[in-house]
């Protein structure tokens, strides 16, 4: 298990148990819900509210320890904040995967072409994992 406590702390965080459970939680798994998160919490925190994860979830973003994954038409899902990358999310079983794809070029075409300034890009590639092919 890994230990999380420095980590947290050096994103102005306390090292409170239930975040130290949601940050190894996300570790293990990558990529989750808030709904299965909460399951997962309620097993080791047995009265731990919807409320206090969500509370937990969102000052977690704020000091950029974690970030939110939205994925059209389904419910975000929660992952360590890495390096910049973009999902792969599987049409039949939900599964999130990570792929490192340089969106530069892309970025300043979209910005030349409008004259918009883009601060961050996401990207979210739809379609079937290996297994549900």
């Amino acid at each position: 298990m890994n230990n999380f406590t420095n980590s947290l702390r050096a994103h102005n965080l306390k090292a409170t148990p239930q975040r130290l459970e949601i940050a190894n939680t996300l570790h293990k798994r990558g990529h989750v819900n808030i709904e299965d998160l909460y399951e997962i919490m309620l097993q080791k925190f047995n009265s731990i509210s919807l409320a206090t994860i969500y509370k937990n979830i969102n000052i977690m973003i704020e000091n950029a320890f974690i970030q939110e994954v939205k994925i059209p038409n389904q419910k975000s899902v929660y992952e360590l904040t890495k390096a910049i990358h973009s999902h792969l999310v599987c049409s039949k079983c939900g599964i999130v995967e990570d792929i490192t794809v340089d969106l530069s070029e892309i970025s300043e075409f979209a910005a030349d072409k409008t004259n918009f300034k883009i601060n961050k890009a996401d990207l979210v590639f739809s379609g079937l994992c290996k297994k549900c092919q």
